[in-house]
């Protein structure tokens, strides 16, 4: 009882106070992840607060914040326009139709993301190599920065420019100030988290100075919103139609599905992973999938926009000392309270304000260590760090995990391939022994089999595994092949210090192999590093 309070709050007062700077964080965010999918802004900020509060109490960690986010938003614009085009073709025109297939499509997300938890997958992140980390992080902290400058236009006469003259200098010089505050608060005291004192003495100038600069309401009503206050869209009685519409659009729709559930979960799981690093504690990866599921879900039942974890919120909270499940239900509670009760106020935030604190989590966020290690890791690392950060800024996040994934297997697989030897020995009784080193697996089959002279070599052979590992299909195969041509040559083949799991597969293939198959008490035993990890995920 007492480590499960631990985990929900070990200091009240730092969560509570961190929670409410990353709810004034998470307006703008949400807003703008709303315009980019187009929907309405109200739709992403209750998708926000749904998202936010199930992941805080149900979530893989303490700390980690959810909510509507542009990895996402990105992959729904396309879904959105589609449905919209069609409801406008009907005979009977269906408003926002768009939406409404996306709140279907977020119900197929939040199961595809619990069968993911329930399948244990979540347990793949650990197995993410550290120069994709790196890339990662480098990546995710250039698309924050970039995403930050679309703060520095405003919408003129029907046209979006960027801030000229005094009000570009006066934006300046408020994020400035704000993070400079930021930085040298943590010096005098930790008591007050330095992002929400920033934000509150930045608001208390513009608004008791007078000072014209862009606010959270002039920026919703520049993107085409009306403000924070409003209703949620409705299926509006047209439920018939709606599934009419459906019939001839199922591809699209769980094909969105599922590449919203590995958008979010891999951004998820990334999070958690950072968290983990930075709080030095360890969370669950499954239990995350499966929350973000049942989050995902709700959002599609009651028209949120629905979400995943967001890494910059996430940072800003555990920096603010929001360490327990409170801080995550602090951000969700105020964030639905900002939009009930408290809208007139939140719309007077400076934009500058926000924008410094984001500023300052990019800052915090860069592995600026990558730039001194550069030149002292494999070249390869190397390549693998600096593609992600790319991919990460050119595309998404999840496109650049899995293609950084994806290329330091191609590398390990090349330099494992071109391990393997067979050291060469003849015993005393005249038989022949190849003693083999390194992994045997598809990439190094062709090099294995090239270590035999089956013409030449005496009528007794020995295979000794002792120092090396047959790993995959292709390499038992390849095992299979030698010993047959030996046999078929009329030649004695003896098989010594293989692992127990390949001795089964062998025998499976040709139970005539347990006559060749020599069992000792110091044959070698192999484990999957992911079968090691079910109990602690």
């Amino acid at each position: 009882m007492r480590k499960l309070f631990h985990n929900f709050t070990s200091n009240p007062k730092n969560d509570i106070l961190s929670g409410l700077t990353v709810a004034l964080a998470l307006v703008p965010e949400a807003v703008a992840f709303a315009f980019v999918a187009g929907i309405d802004p109200l739709v992403g900020l209750y998708g926000a607060f749904m998202m936010g509060l199930v992941t805080a109490l149900f979530g893989g960690r303490p700390g980690m914040i959810s909510g509507a986010t542009g990895a996402m938003a990105v992959v729904m614009v396309h879904l959105i326009q589609k449905g919209n085009e069609v409801g406008d073709a009907l005979a009977e025109p269906v408003t926002n139709l768009g939406l409404q297939w996306l709140f279907i499509t977020l119900l197929f997300v939040g199961i595809i993301q619990i069968m993911a938890g329930f399948l244990k997958l979540g347990k793949f992140v650990r197995l993410i190599p550290h120069p994709v980390m790196m890339g990662f992080v480098n990546g995710l902290a250039i698309v924050i920065f970039i995403s930050q400058l679309g703060m520095f236009k405003r919408t003129i006469g029907g046209e979006t420019q960027w801030l000229q003259g005094s009000p570009l200098f006066i934006m300046l010089g408020f994020v400035l100030f704000t993070m400079a505050i930021m930085h040298f608060l943590p010096k005098l005291t930790k008591k007050v988290p330095a992002a929400l004192a920033a934000i509150i003495v930045v608001a208390a100038i513009t608004i008791f100075g007078g000072i014209d600069v862009s606010t959270v309401g002039s920026f919703i009503r520049d993107g085409g919103g009306t403000g924070l206050k409003g209703s949620l869209p409705s299926f509006q009685g047209q439920i018939f139609t709606l599934g009419s519409t459906l019939v001839g659009n199922w591809g699209l729709i769980l094909s969105t599905a599922v590449l919203l559930a590995a958008v979010g979960l891999i951004e998820s799981l990334m999070t958690l992973n950072l968290v983990d690093d930075l709080t030095e504690t360890r969370g669950s990866g499954n239990r995350e999938c499966v929350a973000q599921g049942g989050a995902n879900i709700l959002n599609g039942l009651f028209g949120g926009m629905g979400g995943c974890a967001m890494i910059g919120q996430s940072i800003i909270n555990v920096n603010s000392g929001g360490r327990g499940r409170l801080s995550g239900v602090a951000a969700a509670i105020a964030l639905l309270c900002f939009v009930l009760f408290g809208a007139p106020l939140i719309e007077q935030i400076p934009i500058a304000a926000l924008v410094g604190v984001m500023f300052m989590v990019v800052i915090g966020t860069f592995a600026w260590s990558s730039f001194r290690i550069i030149n002292k890791i494999p070249t390869a690392d190397a390549i693998v760090l600096i593609a992600v950060s790319a991919i990460t800024v050119w595309q998404d996040l999840a496109v650049a995990v899995i293609a950084g994934v994806i290329m330091s297997a191609l590398v390990f697989a090349w330099q494992s391939a071109t391990m393997i030897r067979a050291r060469k020995r003849i015993k005393p009784d005249g038989t022949k022994v190849y003693e083999i080193w390194g992994p045997l697996f598809f990439g190094s089959t062709q090099t294995f089999n090239r270590k035999f002279d089956y013409s030449e070599d005496p009528d007794s052979i020995e295979i000794d595994f002792i120092e090396s590992k047959v790993s995959d299909h292709s390499g038992i195969e390849a095992l299979y092949n030698v010993t047959n041509k030996y046999l078929d040559a009329g030649k004695k083949v003896k098989l010594t210090h293989l692992s127990p799991e390949c001795q089964v597969l062998l025998l499976k293939a040709n139970p005539d192999f347990a006559n060749i198959i020599e069992r000792s008490i110091d044959d070698p035993r192999y484990h999957v590093v992911t079968d090691l990890m079910d109990s602690e995920v």
